[in-house]
């Protein structure tokens, strides 16, 4: 059994799934309502949106889509979970970090923390929550 989040982005999956491609690295593939059953009954405007997509990283999965037609983010624009990337250099966990701050907001910057080693958490410009780990070493 594993765990793999599925992420929404209301019309940017596209752009967000380069963004993470860029910051964690890994590579994704891309399936499109007009290419879907699913898809037949859909407005234009939507036939190029992603219907699902599954990222695949360094130890890591998530799948992510545009959501359904006409699906809006929350109005507070706050997520309800977090994704959290463990990793064994601090050097790894400051670039993954600051890749995803840039355009978010860092909640919490990545420093030494009590338990050992680094942690850090940041909203990243899409408003999905990351707490980055990163043993000393």
């Amino acid at each position: 059994m594993r765990l793999e989040p599925y992420l929404c982005f209301y019309g940017k999956c596209d752009e967000a799934l380069e963004f993470y491609k860029t910051a964690l690295g890994g590579s994704y593939d891309v399936n499109r309502f007009g290419e879907s059953p699913a898809g037949a009954g859909v407005d234009e405007s939507w036939k190029d949106k992603v219907i699902h997509s599954t990222f695949m990283g360094d130890g890591f999965t998530f799948m992510a889509s545009d959501g359904r037609p006409g699906s809006v983010p929350s109005p507070t624009g706050e997520t309800e979970i977090s994704l959290s990337l463990g990793m064994d250099a601090v050097a790894d966990g400051e670039r993954i970090f600051n890749a995803l701050a840039d355009g978010g907001t860092i909640t919490m910057p990545f420093d030494d923390v009590p338990w050992g080693g680094r942690f850090g958490m940041v909203n990243d410009r899409y408003g999905i929550s990351w707490m980055i780990t990163a043993a000393h070493g």
